[in-house]
């Protein structure tokens, strides 16, 4: 089928907008452009591709279809062109990572250092996000490389390239309001006191409701946020006990201790994962020879 690129271009726009309008904006062409190379595409195709409407323009099943295959066709020529663009050093392009903001602060940090002192005219582009939406940004082909805690449902395994690092997860708390030091809490136990932990989102809170199943136990946590760092500082203050990677707890932690329970908490991982069916730029190679493999 011959399809002109620039028609699949201004569907991409209309679909990731949801608004012809705003395609039009970014596309630098009149509405009435893009309305008609939307109806010259469906023609061609043989199917609408959007329900239009007075309030808002949605996606129909065959455009949810298209845009999943569109998007990250059009994420790796946009990659493409920056590599382009943005190389300096040794024909190196821009570096682009997925990883959420744990990773990124207690992990992560040294080797970007490493890396920009090694090729500085190299760009750095970090985009925060859990490990669960790493995975969408590494398949839709909007980033380079993804670093993610491991095991990861949604992670394809044939997309890992190395294990960078083992850790053990932890519940914390202040002992100045809940006195547990001394002891070792089953988890039947440990459920009835407030639990802080991230939100559903996250590999992290899906490893431990998943855990609490294994022993029959239904979890419902007294609080759900997105970041380790405010768990910690809400156990300071004594609204509940954490639950947060090891690496997570520094030690001028004075106020807090680990309470240990009486079920072992298994160890996980985190990975440095690629798409294979993707090119892997020279910066991505590079970056990865600095990871640590164990």
């Amino acid at each position: 089928m011959d399809i002109n690129y620039e028609l699949y271009k201004v569907f991409y726009y209309v679909a990731t907008s949801l608004s012809f309008s705003e395609a039009s904006k970014q596309l630098y062409i009149s509405q009435s452009a893009v309305s008609q190379s939307i109806k010259t595409l469906e023609k061609k195709l043989e199917q609408p591709l959007f329900i239009r409407s007075t309030k808002k323009v949605q996606l129909t099943p065959a455009g949810k279809v298209l845009l999943k295959h569109i998007e990250p066709a059009m994420n790796l020529i946009q990659r493409g062109e920056s590599q382009l663009l943005d190389s300096g050093s040794l024909g190196l392009g821009q570096l682009h990572i997925g990883a959420s903001d744990t990773i990124c602060r207690y992990f992560l940090v040294p080797y970007l250092k490493q890396f920009h002192k090694k090729f500085p005219n190299v760009p750095i582009k970090v985009t925060n996000a859990t490990s669960v939406s790493c995975v969408d940004l590494l398949e839709q082909g909007k980033v380079d490389l993804i670093v993610t805690n491991f095991p990861n449902a949604h992670l394809n395994h044939s997309y890992i390239q190395k294990t960078v690092c083992n850790f053990t997860d932890v519940f914390i708390a202040n002992p100045a309001y809940f006195n547990l030091k001394q002891q070792e809490i089953p988890f039947e136990e440990l459920k009835q006191y407030p639990i802080l932990m991230l939100d559903r989102k996250s590999t992290t809170s899906e490893f431990l409701h998943n855990l609490f199943l294994q022993h029959q136990l239904e979890l419902i946590p007294e609080v759900e946020l997105s970041s380790n760092d405010l768990l910690i500082d809400l156990a300071r203050i004594g609204l509940g006990i954490a639950f947060i990677p090891d690496y997570c707890l520094s030690r001028e932690s004075k106020d807090l201790y680990v309470v240990r329970t009486k079920e072992k908490l298994p160890s996980r991982q985190m990975v440095a994962s690629i798409n294979p069916t993707l090119p892997v730029s020279q910066s991505t190679e590079e970056f990865l020879k600095l990871l640590p493999e164990l």
